[in-house]
């Protein structure tokens, strides 16, 4: 028997004479989804029904079973960045089990654990995508949601039941670590990792994090584990236990002029993680001869910055994005190594809006995570 269009259902062999019906039915009913989306930029997340692209020879259908909540998601879910295309189902930390494969997919098979993150595609030409950095494709990467694919059709994320991924933008997670607490790493964890790596982040460097929250705590956890001398930077005096709980060398309240004031021009590299407005001249004047700040929590609306404190002495500002296939699977690789998960609160789908408006308040620790087995509940 030939293989079909979509391994690993072995009802297929029960319609030998009709098996090419069969799959195809199959595929069909694959693309069914259900989930919750903003219809609007005012209106809160309701039940939604849709329907994915049909699976192909390089594709991986995913059972999701848990998601991760960025802020990101509220950004988009309330148009904030603009450019939003409604009805917007979010969602871009998905963990869950394969439950198919097209006939060409060689990483993954049925039943294996898998993760999606923030991009299901890119030109996979360009200089950016052979260096692996996919996440700076020449063309533009391809958003797990509110973006238009290759085809033009609009991509759903993964506050839903199901996803259909090319193999390429699939991950594998290790069955070591809890699935939940593996979800935020696909945006919030990778997206400190790499600036991590990129900028030395290691013994003998001091490396201090902006923001202790969904980003900052794994920022935090990355840079301790990397084994730098890390500094948390926090405005809540109520955190400083937490941070030293999750590996942090010093705790140091940005509220507190003095101690902000001590802390001049010793640092090498500094991780800022807040999406709210703040001075950044406070931090740049932190760092050493070379030092680095990197930016990767995104405000709302530009920020304020005087050029001189660049200039003198060298420092420089940078951005980082999130991190390439391969860096990716490296990161989860290396989580998995040091046992390494975001600290979550897992969340049913039915309590969504809520959880949008705890984070505005910053009232989690650290990262809400959806069960996605609740959208089974009335």
């Amino acid at each position: 028997m030939s293989a079909g269009p979509l391994e690993g259902r072995g009802d297929a062999r029960l319609y030998a004479g009709a098996e090419r019906t069969f799959l195809e039915r199959e595929a069909k009913e694959m693309t069914k989804s259900s989930g919750y989306a903003a219809y609007s930029s005012t209106t809160p997340l309701k039940p939604y029904s849709f329907e994915r692209r049909d699976p192909g020879p390089k594709d991986v259908v995913i059972d999701i079973e848990y998601c991760g909540v960025c802020h990101s998601d509220i950004h988009q879910v309330r148009d904030e960045w603009g450019g939003s295309m409604y009805p917007i189902v979010p969602g871009h930390e998905i963990v869950g089990t394969v439950r198919a494969v097209g006939k060409e997919v060689t990483k993954l098979k049925p039943g294996d654990a898998a993760a999606v993150g923030v991009m299901v595609d890119s030109c996979r030409e360009c200089a950016s995508c052979r260096r692996g950095l996919e996440q700076y494709c020449e063309q533009g990467m391809v958003g797990t949601y509110n973006a238009k694919d290759r085809n033009g059709d609009i991509t759903y994320g993964g506050y839903s039941d199901v996803i259909v991924t090319d193999e390429h933008f699939v991950y594998g997670i290790s069955p070591k670590l809890n699935k939940a607490a593996v979800a935020p790493l696909l945006c919030a964890g990778i997206t400190t990792y790499s600036p991590l790596k990129h900028w030395g982040a290691g013994p003998g460097k001091k490396v201090g994090v902006v923001g202790l929250g969904g980003l900052g705590h794994m920022g935090l956890k990355f840079a301790h584990s990397l084994g730098a001398h890390t500094v948390q930077f926090t405005t809540s005096a109520a955190k400083k236990e937490d941070a030293l709980r999750l590996g942090a060398d010093e705790v140091i309240l940005s509220n507190d002029a003095v101690a902000m004031t001590k802390q001049k021009a010793s640092f090498d590299l500094i991780l800022d993680t807040v999406s709210a407005q703040h001075d950044l001249g406070t931090y740049l004047s932190m760092l050493k001869l070379d030092g680095t700040l990197v930016m990767v929590g995104l405000p709302e609306k530009p920020l304020a910055l005087s050029t001189g404190i660049i200039c003198v002495p060298r420092r420089s500002i940078a951005g980082s994005g999130i991190g390439g296939v391969p860096e990716t699977q490296e990161m989860l690789s290396y989580c998995a190594e040091h046992n390494i998960v975001s600290d979550v609160e897992v969340i049913p789908i039915q309590k969504i809006n809520e959880a949008f408006e705890r984070v505005l308040k910053g009232d989690v620790k650290y990262r809400f995570v959806i069960d996605l087995a609740s959208l089974k509940e009335k």
